[in-house]
C-alpha cells in the first residue's frame, strides 16, 4: 500500500533537486533513481534515498515524479521488467514532467488506463517565476483529470510557490510552455529590430534601453536580454540556435492544428537569418549576428560616450525662459488634458480645435479660445501642437489660416504629436527658411489622458539648446519625466518610434499568443496569469490582454493609432535601410483590423483578426468555481495563530486604529468597540485620551456624491490630525472601511485622506470578509453563493448604479477605478502562498520593500490569513512604515486582535421581557436583500406586521403624496409596536435608478430621508431596531435616532453588527441591529428576526421553577376557571412584578374547554412578566394525550391513584410524549387527602411519599418536577392545622437535588407564612393555590353591583388581592 508521505523521482535535473528539497522541508520522504552521479550526490545531500531501478522507486509511494526528455523513454521507464509500474500502488499518482509533445503524454495516459495498471496521471511543466513577486521561485503548471489532480495537489503545492491547475486533458503544461515560447521568440526579434532601428536613427542603444525598459515598449525579454546583447555576452550557439529550434517546434504544432502564426513565422525567419550567419562560427556573439542581419554597427554604438537624458532634462528646465502666453492646437483627449494642466500652472493658454464643443469646454475650464490656428498663434511665446498625424501638423502650420505666418519672431513650437523623425527634420528646415528665428522642439509624449491632465506625462524631447530652453517651462509643467535626447530635432521622435515599434509588436504578439492558447483549449485567464509571471510577459501584454479576455474594446488607445505608428516604422526602416520584417507584419495585422472596421476600437481589438480567421474566442470570462475545491487546493495555513501575538503587544507601542466607515456595517467583526457618528475635534480628543486600540467614525460617505465624500474625508482627517496633535504622543493608522463587494468611493476617499495625512508608504486593498463569503485568491475577488465562488465582477453588486465596475481581478479593478492612473501592472500583491509559507515576517519584508506610494492587494481565504497579514503589517509599522488601508471588516478585527464571541440574543441584554414590538426597516435594494425579505415574510408572516412604502411616491411624485406616504407608515407602525407586534417597514422592491450615478444617488437620498422621517415620527420605543442596508442603518442611527455614539456589543448573526445606542439618542440603550444588504443567505434575515422576536412566553414553567430554586423563593400556580380569574392572576403578577402560573384543573377544562385554554395562552403571551400555563392533575391517559396538543407549557401527570408500578408506566408514557414537545412534566407520588373541584380523597386513602419509591419513580419516568405528599391536603386543613413532615421533605429534597428534579407542593391554601418559608428552605419551588382564590371569588358575588361588568370587576379585584398576597408570601414578588 502506498505511503501518503513518500514521493519517488525517476530522473533528476537541477529543478528536480529544488522540488525534492521542498518536499523534504514539508515532511515528505523522498527517493529517486538517476544514473548521473553528480545529480544523485546532490539529491542525497538533501536527505533523499537512492534507488537502483524505476521499479524500486515506485514501491510504496503516493506519487511518482517522472522526468521524460524523449518519447522513446516512456517504455523503459514504465513498462520494462524493471519499470516503475511494477512497484507502483494502484492508488498512486504519476506526475509526468516532460518536454515531449502533448500527444505523447495523452498516449501514455491511454496506455496506462487501458492496461488497468494505473489511472491517475498528471502532466506538469516546471518553471521559474520571472515577475517581481515570483522572481526565481518555482511555478508548476499541471493538467489532468479532476480525480488525478485531487490526488496530486498536496504534493504539487508542497513542491512550488505557485501552482496552476488545468483540469481536463493532460498536456496543458506543454501547451503553455509553447505559448510562452511564442512570445519570448517574438519579443527577442522585436528587441533586436528596435535596437537596430534606434541605432540607425542615431540614438545611443543604452539610452534606448534605459528609456524603454521603463516605458510601454518594455518586455521581460527586452529588459533582461538587451543588456546581455549589448555587452556581447550572448553567443549564437547557446542562444540563437536554441531559439530557432524552439520556435520551429511551435510552428510545427500550429501547422498540425492548423493555425496561422504570422508574427512567429516571420520571427522564425529572422532567427534563421541570424543562425545562418558564418556557418561554423557558433561562438560568434549575438550582437555580431544582428549587425550582419540588419546592417547596423551595434557594437560601436554601444561603446560610444553615454549621457543622461534625465539630467539634461533637469538642466533645461532649471535655466528655461519665462513664458507668458501659450498657444495650443489640438484639444483632443490628450491635448485637452495637457492644455488644462498648463492652465493649472498659471499659464495664459489660448486653444484651438476643429471640434467646437471642445472649445466651449476649454473656455469653461478657464482657457481662451481662437477660431483658427492663426488666431491662437498671434503674440504667443510658445505654440504647442498635439494633433493626430503629420498631415494635420502640416495643415495647422502651413495651410490656410496656418500658424507659421502669424507666429511672432523667435517663438517656439513644441510638436508633441507622434510623427516620423524624417517629418520633424524636414519641418525644422522649413521653419528656418521662414527667417523668423522660429524654434522647433520635437517632444512626443506618453502616459495617457489621466496623466496628461495631471501634468505627469513622460516627454522625450530633442532640438537645439536654444529651442529647448525657450520651451523648458512649458515642458516642465507637463511632465513627470523629461528626457532630452541629443542629436537635434527628430531624435525625440526616433525614440518614440522605437517605443511604438515594440508596443505595437507586443500587442499583436499578445493577440497571437492568446488566440493560439484558446485554440489549444487552454483557460485563457489562467494562461494570462501564468505568462505575467514568466518570460513571455510585456507591459502591453499585461495591460492589453485583459481587454481581450473581457471582450471589451472600449478605446483607451484606438487601433488606428498603431496603423499610423507602425506605418511610421515601416516608412523609416525603408529610409534607414534596416529590414524590419516582424514590425512590418505587425503593421499589416493592424491594417487588417482597420480594414475590417475596427479602427476606432481599442488597439487590443487586433485579436479579432485572429478570431475572425480561425473562429476561436479569446474571451476568458472568469469561471464560477466550487468553493471547497478551491479552498482545499490552497497550501496549509500558517501553523501558529498570530492573534495571540497581536493581543500580547504593549498597547502603548501600537498605533490606534481609526476606522472611517462608509456605512455602519463595518463593525461586523468587532465587539466592545465605540462608534462615533460625529467628528468634531472635541469628541476625537476625548476618544484619544482613552487610549483605545480602535474606534470607528461613521461617515456614511457611500450615500454621498464623490465630491461631497472627498470633502467629508478631508474634514475628518483634518480633525483627526488636530485632535491627535492636541493630545500629543498619539500615533494612528487610518482604515477606510469599505464594502467587501468593492462598492464605494475609491480612489476618491484614499486621495482625500492622503492629501491631509501625507503620502503613505502604500495603500493596502483588502476586501476579504469571511462572514460575508468574500475571498481573494490569486488576486481575483470572489463572492460566495452557496457552495460556489462567483467572481465579484459578475455579481449583482458590480452592477450597482452608483459604484458599478467590471473587473474581478483586483489589480485590474484598481486600474479601472483610477481610470488608468494606477496601472494594473504597477499594483503589487501579497499572495496566499506568501501568507501561508512565509508568515508575518515575510509579510513585513514584502511591505518594507514596496516603493513609496505603492498599491498592494492582500489575498486571503481564511481568518488565519488575515491575522498573518495584520501581524506582518504591525511589524512593518513598528519599523516606521505608514499605510492607508481600504479594507472590509475582517481586517479590523484581525489588526486589533479581536477574538470572536457567540451571537448576542435578547436575553443577553435583558430585554426579552419588554413588551413593545421590535422595528425592522429595510431600505437595501440588492437582490440578496429582496430574497431575504421574501423569506422573512414567508417564515414570520404570522408574527410580523408589514408596512410597504412606495418608492415611486417617495422619490418621483409630488411632495403631498410623499408626505401622505410617510405619515401613513409612521402612524401604522406606532399602532403595531404598542400592540407588541414586531413591525416590518420596507421600501417597495422595484428599483428606480437615474440616468447617471449622481441621479441614482439623489433617488437613494430621497428614499433614505423618507425612512428617516418615518422612524423619527414613531413615538413608541421599540424593543429593538433592525436596519437592513448600509445607508439605511447609518441614516436611521444618526438622523432618526440622533445617536452621536454607540457601543458595538457584538453580532446578532455572523457578519451582522449589534449596537447599543448612546445615552444622548432618542432611545438610549435600545439594541440596534445593523444588517448589511450583502450578508447572509436567503434565510439569514428571518433567522435574526426569529431570535429577536418577542417570545410567545417570556419563560417556560421549568425555567420559572429553576429561577425560583436559584433565588430561594417559590412560584404560585393559581387555578383559574374564567376570564376574571385569568385577568386577576396576570394583573397581580404585573403589579407585583412576579412570575406566575395559570393552572387549569380537568374540571375547569371540562366547563371552559378550549376557549379557556386559549384565553390563558393569550394572556400569558401579552403579559409583561413571565407567566406560563399548566394543566393540573391529569389522571386519564386519553385526557392528557388530548391536552398535549392544546398549547400548555407543562402538565401534571397524576397516577397517584394507581398502584406504584402502574403509576410509573402511566407517567413514563405521558412524559415521553410531553418531552417531545418541550413541555415540563410534573407527577405526584403519594396521595393527598381532601377535596379539589368536587374530587375527594378520604383520609384512609391518603399516603405519604416514600423516599425509596421516589428514587425509582424519578429514574424510571424521567419527570422534571415531583409533587410530594408530606401531610399536606387539598382544600381546607382541619381545625387542628396542618401536620407537615418537614423531615421527610428534607430527605426528598436531597434526593431530588441529586437528580435535577424540582419539588412541588399542592395544598398551599391555609399554610402559615412560617410553614411556607420552611418548605421553601427545603426546596419547594411551586405551590398550588386554589381554595382561597375560589373563596374570594364566591364571596365577591354577595355584593354583585348594578351590572354584570361590576360583578366581573369585583370578582377580579377580590381574586387579585389573594393572588398578590400569596406572591409576597412565596417570595416571588419583585422577581420577574
Amino acid at each position: 500500500m502506498a505511503s501518503s508521505g513518500a514521493v519517488g523521482f525517476v530522473g533528476l535535473d537541477d529543478l528536480s533537486l529544488e522540488l525534492a528539497a521542498s518536499l523534504i522541508r514539508s515532511g515528505y520522504a523522498v527517493k529517486a533513481f538517476e544514473i548521473f552521479g553528480p545529480l544523485m550526490d546532490g539529491f542525497l545531500k538533501l536527505g533523499g534515498v537512492r534507488c537502483t531501478t524505476p521499479l524500486e522507486t515506485g514501491k510504496d509511494v503516493s506519487a511518482l515524479v517522472v522526468l521524460i526528455s524523449h518519447a522513446d523513454q516512456i517504455n523503459n521507464i514504465f513498462f520494462s521488467d524493471e519499470g516503475a509500474l511494477g512497484g507502483l500502488a494502484k492508488n498512486a499518482v504519476i506526475i509526468v514532467r516532460s518536454t515531449i509533445l502533448p500527444a505523447n503524454i495523452q498516449k501514455l495516459e491511454k496506455h496506462l488506463t487501458d492496461d488497468g495498471e494505473a489511472a491517475f496521471l498528471v502532466d506538469i511543466y516546471v518553471s521559474k517565476g520571472m515577475s517581481d513577486s515570483l522572481n526565481g521561485k518555482v511555478m508548476i503548471t499541471s493538467s489532468g483529470r479532476s480525480d488525478a489532480i485531487a490526488r496530486a495537489q498536496p504534493i504539487l503545492s508542497a513542491m512550488c510557490e505557485k501552482l496552476y491547475i488545468f483540469e481536463g486533458e493532460v498536456g496543458a503544461g506543454s501547451k503553455i510552455k509553447m505559448v510562452n515560447g511564442l512570445l519570448e521568440g517574438i519579443h527577442l526579434v522585436a528587441s533586436a529590430e528596435a535596437i537596430a532601428l534606434g541605432v540607425q536613427a542615431g540614438i545611443h542603444p543604452w539610452i534606448i534601453y534605459d528609456i524603454i525598459s521603463n516605458a510601454a515598449g518594455n518586455s521581460w525579454v527586452f529588459k533582461n536580454h538587451v543588456p546581455q546583447l549589448l555587452r556581447g555576452n550572448l553567443t549564437k550557439q547557446h542562444f540563437l540556435n536554441t531559439a530557432v529550434q524552439n520556435v520551429g517546434s511551435i510552428l510545427d504544432m500550429a501547422k498540425s492544428l492548423p493555425f496561422p502564426l504570422p508574427l512567429l513565422a516571420v520571427a522564425h525567419q529572422q532567427l534563421i537569418s541570424g543562425s545562418s550567419y558564418g556557418h561554423g562560427h557558433n561562438d560568434a556573439t549575438l550582437v555580431k549576428v544582428w549587425e550582419k542581419v540588419f546592417g547596423v554597427n551595434l557594437t560601436a554604438a554601444a561603446n560610444a560616450e553615454i549621457y543622461s537624458p534625465l539630467e539634461l532634462g533637469s538642466q533645461i528646465t532649471a535655466k528655461s525662459n519665462t513664458v507668458k502666453r501659450v498657444g495650443f492646437i489640438g484639444l483632443g483627449a490628450m491635448g485637452f488634458g495637457m492644455a488644462t494642466s498648463l492652465l493649472k500652472s498659471n499659464f495664459c493658454v489660448i486653444g484651438f480645435d476643429v471640434y467646437k464643443p471642445t472649445l466651449s469646454r476649454f473656455a469653461n475650464a478657464g482657457g481662451l479660445v481662437g477660431e483658427s490656428p492663426a488666431e491662437v498663434s498671434k503674440d504667443v511665446d510658445v505654440l504647442v501642437i498635439m494633433v493626430t498625424n503629420e498631415a494635420q501638423a502640416e495643415s495647422v502650420l502651413f495651410g490656410d489660416l496656418g500658424a507659421v505666418k502669424v507666429l511672432p519672431p523667435g517663438a517656439s513650437i513644441i510638436l508633441s504629436s507622434t510623427v516620423s523623425p524624417g517629418f520633424v527634420i524636414q519641418l525644422e528646415r522649413r521653419l528656418k527658411n521662414e527667417n523668423k528665428n522660429l524654434k522647433l522642439v520635437d517632444a512626443p509624449v506618453s502616459g495617457g489622458v489621466k496623466r496628461a491632465s495631471m501634468g505627469t506625462l513622460t516627454i522625450i524631447a530633442s532640438g537645439t539648446d536654444e529651442a529647448l530652453t525657450s520651451a523648458g517651462s512649458v515642458l516642465s509643467a507637463l511632465n513627470e519625466k523629461l528626457y532630452i535626447i541629443r542629436g537635434g530635432c527628430g531624435s525625440g521622435s526616433a525614440v518614440k518610434m522605437v517605443n511604438q515599434l515594440l508596443a505595437g509588436v507586443h500587442i499583436a504578439a499578445s493577440a497571437e499568443a492568446m488566440a493560439i492558447g484558446a485554440r489549444l483549449g487552454l483557460n485563457t485567464r489562467k494562461l494570462f496569469d501564468f505568462i505575467t509571471n514568466s518570460g513571455g510577459t510585456s507591459w502591453m501584454f499585461e495591460n492589453r490582454t485583459p481587454h481581450m479576455l473581457d471582450n471589451d474594446y472600449t478605446p483607451c488607445s484606438a487601433l488606428d493609432i498603431f496603423v499610423k505608428d507602425l506605418g511610421i516604422v515601416s516608412h523609416e526602416c525603408s529610409s534607414y535601410k534596416v529590414p524590419l520584417l516582424l514590425s512590418t507584419v505587425a503593421h499589416q495585422l493592424f491594417l487588417s483590423g482597420s480594414a475590417a472596421g475596427w479602427g476606432r476600437y481599442d488597439d487590443a481589438a487586433v485579436v479579432k483578426v485572429y478570431e475572425t480567421l480561425t473562429g476561436v474566442k479569446v474571451e476568458g470570462k472568469l469561471p464560477v468555481v466550487k468553493k471547497e475545491e478551491v479552498l482545499h487546493s490552497l497550501p496549509p495555513e500558517w501553523p501558529s495563530d498570530p492573534i495571540d501575538y497581536i493581543r500580547t503587544l504593549d498597547q502603548s507601542n501600537l498605533k490606534t486604529l481609526i476606522v472611517l466607515d462608509d456605512d455602519p456595517t463595518g463593525t461586523q467583526t468587532v465587539h466592545d468597540i465605540e462608534v462615533l457618528t460625529e467628528w468634531n475635534v472635541e469628541p476625537l480628543v476625548e476618544q484619544f485620551r482613552k487610549r483605545p486600540k480602535c474606534f470607528f467614525i461613521l461617515t456614511n460617505s457611500r450615500a454621498l456624491t464623490p465630491e461631497k465624500a472627498t470633502a467629508l474625508i478631508k474634514d475628518i482627517c483634518t480633525n483627526i490630525r488636530n485632535a491627535a496633535n492636541s493630545v500629543g504622543n498619539i500615533d494612528y493608522t487610518v482604515v477606510l472601511r469599505g464594502d467587501s463587494t468593492l462598492r464605494g468611493h475609491f480612489p476618491e476617499e484614499a486621495n482625500a485622506a492622503v492629501s491631509v495625512l501625507g503620502e503613505m508608504d502604500a495603500w493596502i486593498i483588502c476586501p476579504f470578509f469571511l462572514q460575508g463569503g468574500r475571498y481573494t485568491i490569486d488576486d481575483i475577488h470572489y463572492v460566495a453563493d452557496s457552495d460556489r465562488l462567483v467572481p465579484a465582477g459578475d455579481t449583482e453588486f458590480a452592477k450597482d448604479a452608483s459604484f458599478g465596475y467590471k473587473s474581478s481581478n483586483l489589480r485590474e479593478w484598481v486600474e479601472e477605478k483610477t481610470i488608468g492612473r494606477i496601472p494594473a501592472s504597477s499594483v503589487t500583491s501579497i499572495s496566499i502562498q506568501l501568507l501561508r509559507k512565509g508568515g508575518p515576517d515575510a509579510v513585513c519584508m514584502h511591505l518594507c520593500s514596496l516603493q513609496k506610494g505603492s498599491t498592494c492587494i492582500v489575498n486571503a481565504a481564511s481568518e488565519r490569513d488575515m491575522a498573518v497579514f495584520a501581524a506582518g503589517m504591525i511589524q512593518a509599522e513598528r519599523k516606521g512604515k505608514h499605510f492607508l488601508c481600504r479594507t472590509a471588516a475582517s481586517f479590523v478585527s484581525a489588526r486589533i486582535g479581536i477574538i470572536p464571541k457567540a451571537p448576542i440574543l435578547p436575553k443577553d441584554l435583558g430585554i426579552n421581557k419588554e413588551r413593545n414590538g421590535g422595528l425592522i426597516v429595510v431600505g437595501s435594494y440588492v437582490p440578496k436583500t429582496t430574497k431575504q425579505v421574501e423569506e422573512l415574510k414567508l417564515q414570520c408572516g404570522q408574527i410580523l406586521q408589514s408596512i410597504e412604502i412606495s418608492v415611486d411616491k417617495l422619490a418621483m411624485k409630488s411632495s403631498e403624496e410623499r408626505e401622505e406616504e410617510i405619515s401613513r407608515a409612521a402612524e401604522m407602525a406606532d399602532v403595531f409596536l404598542r400592540a407588541s407586534k414586531d413591525t416590518l417597514i420596507m421600501t417597495s422592491r422595484e428599483l428606480i435608478t437615474g440616468k447617471s450615478p449622481s441621479e441614482s444617488l439623489e433617488i437613494n437620498f430621497k428614499v433614505s430621508s423618507a425612512l428617516v422621517e418615518i422612524v423619527r415620527r414613531i413615538t413608541t420605543r421599540p424593543r429593538y431596531i433592525l436596519a437592513k442596508g448600509g445607508i439605511t442603518s447609518s441614516d436611521l442611527a444618526t438622523k432618526a435616532l440622533e445617536a452621536r455614539r454607540a457601543k458595538v456589543v457584538g453580532q446578532a448573526l455572523a457578519g451582522v453588527p449589534l449596537w447599543q445606542l448612546g445615552p444622548e439618542s432618542r432611545h438610549p440603550g435600545v439594541p440596534y441591529v445593523v444588517f448589511p444588504g450583502n450578508v447572509g443567505d436567503s434565510k439569514a434575515l428571518a433567522d435574526v428576526v426569529k431570535s429577536w422576536v418577542r417570545p410567545v412566553r417570556l419563560s417556560s414553567t421549568k425555567e420559572l421553577l429553576l429561577d425560583a430554586e436559584r433565588g430561594g423563593y417559590a412560584v404560585g400556580a393559581f387555578n383559574v376557571y374564567n376570564l376574571e380569574g385569568v385577568e386577576a392572576v396576570v394583573a397581580a403578577a404585573e403589579e407585583e412584578q412576579s412570575p406566575a402560573i395559570l393552572q387549569i384543573h380537568p374540571s375547569a377544562l371540562k366547563q371552559g374547554g378550549i376557549p379557556l385554554v386559549a384565553c390563558c395562552i393569550a394572556a400569558a403571551a401579552q403579559a409583561t412578566v413571565p407567566i406560563t400555563v399548566h394543566f393540573d392533575h391529569g389522571s386519564s391517559k386519553k385526557e392528557l394525550v388530548d391536552v398535549l396538543e392544546l398549547g400548555f407549557d407543562s402538565v401534571m401527570v397524576d397516577g397517584s391513584h394507581l398502584p406504584f408500578k402502574d403509576n410509573i408506566s402511566y407517567t413514563k408514557y405521558v412524559s415521553l410524549l410531553a418531552h417531545s414537545k418541550d413541555m415540563m412534566v410534573e407527577a405526584e407520588l403519594g396521595r393527598l387527602s381532601g377535596t379539589e373541584d368536587d374530587l375527594t380523597v378520604e383520609d384512609y386513602e391518603a399516603k405519604l411519599t416514600d423516599v425509596d419509591q421516589a428514587l425509582e419513580f424519578i429514574d424510571e419516568t424521567g419527570i422534571d418536577a415531583l409533587a410530594v405528599c408530606i401531610g399536606n391536603v387539598h382544600g381546607k386543613y382541619p381545625a387542628t392545622g396542618p401536620n407537615l413532615r418537614l423531615d421527610l421533605l428534607k430527605e426528598l429534597h436531597n434526593l431530588c437535588s441529586k437528580k435535577g428534579v424540582l419539588l412541588v407542593l399542592h395544598g398551599a391554601s391555609g399554610l402559615s407564612e412560617k410553614r411556607i418559608k420552611e418548605c421553601i428552605e427545603r426546596g419547594v419551588t411551586k405551590f398550588n393555590v386554589n381554595t382561597e382564590v375560589r373563596k374570594a371569588y364566591m364571596e365577591s358575588l354577595s355584593n354583585p353591583g348594578k351590572d354584570l361588568v361590576h360583578v366581573m370587576s369585583n370578582a377580579k379585584e377580590a381574586m387579585k388581592a389573594v393572588v398578590a398576597e400569596k406572591m409576597h408570601l412565596f417570595g416571588s414578588a419583585g422577581k420577574a
